[in-house]
């Protein structure tokens, strides 16, 4: 009886955990299937079969073809976007660790004031004219690559409060021995502090490169020059573009011909290619930090 009943058990589970994994696939499926679609098989009003489906029913690359009319653009605004995403999560995470490792030290005298001034940061903010005029006029940031980088280089007073926190709870008599045996601070930060804190810098350094992969607001209000454009926000720019040229020939204002073409365009479609494309390399990299995120997210319900 125990044993069937460990069974049936484990069985609900197994189907529980399976039906609420589909709930994350399948939607994800239905977007690289749209990606791939005609635009009439998906918009058609008419068509018997018109409408999202797991599996095109007619077979499309047009949306994507719209996407790299000019591949140059694209290739440059993943190189930029990858660039800005890899070097900003290494050196914030670098930096918020340098903050975070002393005001976990119990013998470190002024950790409970600058801690206080960290978590400040979080309630209070400057705003986004004052930032702008800082970045723009005093920085001298606007146009520049380093608009990217600069301006979150510590991390976040979050991340730094969780990190202290993982740093807490290392043994305290690994810092005193290595002390004890003529290491000093920054030895004892790269060669203990920091090996044993992977699964930490680890969650907080993904999430961070998603954040700045998906980052297209600093393009938007910092950035003129189309170089320097991010993935999000040039994909964001085509899918405007696109929706102005349907407006504009709805509205009749455009050449007959200008009409015949804009009517031709992917539009839905487009959105869901734009979400492949932007994605992509996400999807690629997060199984390499999964194994990271229990330790590392749970680290942060431990207050102290």
């Amino acid at each position: 009886m125990i044993k069937n009943r460990g069974r049936t058990s484990r069985t609900v589970i197994h189907i529980f955990f399976i039906l609420f994994s589909l709930l994350f696939v399948l939607p994800l499926l239905l977007i690289v299937s749209i990606s791939f679609s005609r635009e009439q098989s998906v918009t058609s009003t008419t068509a018997i079969n018109a409408g999202y489906h797991l599996i095109p029913t007619e077979f499309s690359l047009e949306a994507y073809g719209l996407v790299f009319r000019s591949p140059d653009k694209i290739i440059r605004a993943y190189a930029l976007t990858a660039s800005q995403a890899v070097l900003g999560t290494i050196l914030s995470c670098l930096i918020l660790g340098m903050i975070a490792y002393p005001l976990s030290r119990s013998n470190f005298a002024f950790r409970k004031p600058i801690t206080f001034i960290v978590f400040f940061t979080m309630l209070f903010g400057g705003g986004l004219i004052p930032t702008y005029i800082v970045y723009t006029n005093a920085y001298k940031l606007g146009d520049s690559f380093w608009v990217y980088i600069l301006p979150g280089l510590a991390g976040g007073a979050w991340n730094t409060l969780v990190v202290r926190t993982f740093f807490k709870n290392l043994p305290e008599s690994l810092f005193e021995s290595a002390k004890i045996d003529g290491a000093r601070e920054l030895t004892i930060f790269f060669r203990i502090a920091l090996p044993l804190s992977k699964p930490a810098f680890a969650t907080i350094g993904f999430l961070m490169l998603v954040g700045k992969w998906n980052d297209w607001n600093t393009s938007l209000i910092y950035i003129r020059d189309q170089n320097l454009y991010t993935l999000q926000y040039l994909l964001q720019r085509i899918l405007n573009e696109s929706k102005f040229l349907m407006d504009l020939a709805a509205s009749g204002k455009a050449s007959q011909i200008t009409q015949v073409q804009t009517m031709r365009l992917p539009i839905e479609t487009l959105r869901y290619a734009m979400c492949v494309i932007a994605a992509g390399p996400m999807l690629i990299i997060f199984p390499m930090f999964q194994k990271y995120f229990a330790a590392g997210l749970t680290v942060g319900a431990v207050k102290g």
